[in-house]
């Protein structure tokens, strides 16, 4: 390939406002104020915007809480001006939500990319949650009305309780939802199968994000 055919064949394609997909791995947003990302997500922009880091943000009733549970939190910056942001994650695929008023999700927040300064947020913890697991120590409750971005180790799959997950690959769920852990103790030739830790969701609606890679695993 030539190398203007190179330069015409991956350049930023022009988009509405907002959100979108500039490919499934990248996060194209439109900056007209301030905009919630993930810390060290940003990898390129246009216009003018300056970026705060916030190792606890306020936010909702409680924000970011960096010494919760695991004493690292969620570590977010804010992208403040007017321009065009572009935002990734280890190239982990961009799923998009768009929130009604009063509607919310909860999301693991290793798996926060990015949201709209509308967007109400507050730490939440699954009690029983033990700090050994790797994923699933902290999760952000978002509330609408607003957009977000998050992040999955390639496609996600999306479940109706009853069901019961591994903690370190589970994205998000509605927030109806309240999961509780259970341990599951069963040994397999002399050893622990690794799927000691489980969360459970229980009823019949709602739903339940997981990815088909564990957090901190490898494909």
């Amino acid at each position: 390939m030539e190398l203007d055919q190179f330069v015409e064949a991956n350049a930023p394609t022009e988009k509405g406002a907002g959100f979108q997909k500039e490919t499934n791995r990248l996060l194209r947003a439109t900056v007209d104020g301030t905009l919630q990302i993930k810390a060290g997500s940003m990898i390129a922009y246009t216009g003018d915007l300056t970026f705060t880091g916030k190792s606890s943000a306020e936010g909702g009733i409680a924000g970011f809480v960096k010494e919760a549970v695991s004493g690292e939190g969620t570590p977010i910056m804010e992208a403040e001006g007017s321009g065009t942001i572009f935002v990734a994650d280890q190239s982990k695929k961009v799923q998009l939500l768009s929130l009604e008023p009063d509607e919310s999700v909860s999301v693991n927040g290793m798996d926060v990319l990015a949201f709209e300064s509308t967007v109400d947020y507050e730490i939440s913890t699954v009690g029983g949650l033990s700090e050994a697991a790797a994923g699933g120590l902290t999760n952000v409750y978002l509330t609408g009305p607003g957009e977000v971005a998050i992040s999955t180790h390639g496609d996600p799959l999306v479940m109706r309780p009853p069901v019961k997950t591994d903690p370190d690959a589970t994205v998000a769920w509605s927030a109806d939802l309240s999961p509780s852990i259970g341990t599951n103790k069963l040994i397999e030739i002399g050893q622990q199968s690794g799927e000691s830790m489980q969360m459970e969701f229980t009823g019949s609606d709602g739903f339940v994000v997981v990815q088909p890679q564990e957090e901190g695993g490898q494909l």
